[in-house]
């Protein structure tokens, strides 16, 4: 399957992270890996997008970060807040009013309701 335009992805970058850190803690690269894998390899975001939106989120209060230096060498670990649950709740309803809305669109027209 083709990779998702990066528009598709940008706007919904927060809940994907989000989403990846309710199971625990991770580093960036790993919440990453972790999103392309789940997704099948539709997925993907690069560190141009991953890091200002880890940034933001952090900023925010939904989610935490601490350096922790496990096998070597340092790595910031992202932790999910009760506030970044909270968000990933209002964005996963969001998301879900969204793309059942374009379905709705996409499956009328599809079917010549124009």
């Amino acid at each position: 399957m083709a990779k998702v335009r990066a528009e598709l992805i940008k706007g919904n970058t927060s809940a994907l992270i989000l989403t990846v850190l309710s199971e625990g803690p991770l580093h960036g690269y790993a919440i990453a890996r972790k999103i392309e894998t789940v997704s099948g390899e539709v997925l993907s975001l690069n560190e141009g997008s991953l890091y200002p939106a880890l940034h933001s989120l952090e900023h925010e209060g939904a989610v935490t970060a601490e350096w922790e230096r496990a096998s070597g060498r340092p790595r910031k670990v992202y932790r999910l807040t009760a506030k970044g649950r909270r968000v990933l709740s209002e964005l996963t309803q969001e998301w879900r009013e969204f793309s059942g809305a374009v379905n709705k669109v996409l499956e009328v027209m599809a079917d010549g309701y124009a």
